[in-house]
């Protein structure tokens, strides 16, 4: 099983930073938005017209973004020696979806829902019983991973990224064709539009 690679201790105190910082934004929007009453309610701050498919959206994401962390944190460390170009791509990637996590949780929280089905982590296969889909990386390809150095790291690397990438393309078009909330459509367009840019960079450096 996956043991290692946990965020060291000042990551989290970052993902603090990170979560103040989203809230802070989506309160900005609502003020930007709103005709100047009650700019600082809750209701501003979160739309709160969803249905089930805006709530499995996220509650699904959640896990899939929480693994691509993981594989992007495996990249940064030193001792995988992977490229920069690769380091690069993990930075970004981690940089992303660390507040989209924090984000999608918000959501959750607001619309008083429970993240059944969220929380993966490190040395499991699956949480709360969900069954990993097949772009999800398992606990064993993920240890496999770690043990690879310099250019056959990159390459596994991208091509499990690749997979990964593929899977949250095809959850959030799910999204764009059931879903009503407009954050979490936007959200998903966003995923969308970064995640086969990025497939693009990967599959260039991949041929190179």
């Amino acid at each position: 099983m996956f043991v290692g690679h946990q965020p060291p201790a000042h990551r989290f105190g970052r993902r603090v930073v990170l979560a103040a910082a989203a809230l802070v934004g989506v309160a900005a929007c609502g003020s930007d938005n709103d005709d100047g009453a009650g700019s600082n309610s809750s209701a501003a701050a979160v739309d709160q017209d969803f249905n089930n498919a805006d709530v499995q959206f996220a509650r699904d994401m959640i896990p899939h973004h929480e693994r691509a962390v993981e594989m992007a944190v495996i990249a940064i460390d030193p001792s995988v020696e992977a490229g920069q170009e690769v380091q690069d791509l993990a930075t970004r990637i981690e940089d992303a979806q660390d507040p989209e996590i924090d984000l999608m949780s918000g959501w959750l929280t607001a619309w008083g829902q429970g993240p059944s089905g969220s929380g993966v982590t490190a040395g499991t296969d699956d949480a709360d019983g969900m069954d990993m889909d097949d772009d999800m990386m398992t606990g064993e390809e993920m240890s496999s991973l770690a043990e690879l150095r310099g250019d056959e790291f990159d390459q596994q690397w991208m091509d499990m990224m690749i997979r990964h990438h593929q899977g949250a393309i095809a959850m959030a078009e799910t999204e764009l064709d059931d879903g009503s909330n407009a954050d979490a459509v936007g959200l998903a367009e966003r995923i969308i539009e970064a995640q086969e840019a990025e497939i693009d960079e990967m599959r260039t450096l991949l041929d190179s």
